[in-house]
């Protein structure tokens, strides 16, 4: 009978700190704005990584849906690059290590490997789960990208969340690890990045920036963006030329502005620097808590340093 582990194979060589966060991002069936695969490419360029486990392919994808990329130079074939599946210990820009899963979403045994997954979590002692993933939303890109929060950190629900349906959608093999996490009582949250359905077939690099920065909301680590920013700003320059040449989409995004505005107005998530009457902090307070989280960092440091 297979067993969940027989879906990958660990390097134990590689030590691990106890109380990781796990950070989570597969391509597959929806990434609007191509945010899932810039997030994982800029990661896996500007950080430290080194692949800890790795997941059977073969049994995993489904090759004639997804087939692997090969190089053709004039008379033969020079490279081959199959897909991966994998969990890497990997350091921000700070040096803090985490845990991050990427790859592609598995198009079969979904059940199977959200047991693996979890038996992961279990084997390394993961302090909490993120992931991300993007949909196509009515909305324009003048406005800064909203996100839908789910799992069971409330207070980045409270904070953040800025369209909370109910609703039936095509699910993530992640949306499965988040609820079976949930069900579990770990920590886990889960960013759906609403992205302007026009820009969904691009790489739009304020996605990926939107990404990120969930992803340091939830778990406090810090990521360079500067490259990301620059595209950025060329990218909009460019869209920005377009709606000013061409009077109907000049229209659409005038329209969904419009409507954004109107929405925003009604369902503004509260700021996480308010107290539950409104007010804002003191600069006295705001000094304590930042040395209180910058205390917690350093123990957590030297706690996994002692494990």
């Amino acid at each position: 009978m297979p067993t969940p582990d027989d879906l990958y194979e660990v390097h134990p060589e590689i030590d691990i700190p106890a109380g990781l966060h796990l950070v989570a991002g597969l391509t597959g069936f929806s990434d609007a704005g191509g945010a899932v695969g810039q997030l994982n490419a800029y990661l896996d360029d500007v950080l430290d990584t080194t692949v800890i486990a790795e997941f059977d392919v073969d049994v995993l994808l489904d090759y004639r849906a997804r087939r692997p990329i090969i190089s053709f130079d004039q008379d033969h074939l020079t490279e081959y690059r199959p897909p991966r599946l994998t969990l890497s210990l990997a350091h921000d820009e700070l040096g803090s290590p985490f845990l991050l899963l990427t790859g592609f979403e598995p198009d079969f045994l979904w059940d199977r490997f959200v047991a693996a997954v979890l038996e992961l979590v279990d084997r390394f002692r993961v302090s909490d789960t993120t992931w991300v993933h993007a949909i196509p939303m009515p909305v324009p890109h003048t406005r800064p990208i909203g996100v839908t929060v789910s799992g069971n950190r409330f207070d980045l629900i409270e904070s953040l969340s800025v369209w909370r349906p109910r609703t039936q959608v095509p699910s993530n093999v992640l949306h499965l690890l988040e609820y079976r996490l949930y069900e579990r009582g770990d920590s886990i949250a889960a960013f759906v990045l609403l992205v302007p359905h026009y820009l969904a077939d691009t790489e739009f690099p304020a996605a990926a920036i939107t990404a990120i920065e969930s992803l340091s909301a939830a778990t406090g680590l810090i990521f360079p963006t500067d490259r990301l920013r620059e595209d950025s700003r060329d990218f909009l320059v460019k869209i920005d030329e377009q709606v000013g040449t061409n009077h109907e989409l000049g229209q659409l995004v005038t329209t969904l502005e419009e409507r954004y505005d109107a929405y925003m107005a009604d369902n503004s998530p509260k700021s996480p620097l308010t107290d539950i009457d409104g007010a804002l902090p003191t600069a006295d307070e705001i000094a304590a808590e930042l040395e209180k989280f910058l205390a917690s960092r350093r123990h957590g440091d030297e706690d996994r340093s002692t494990t």
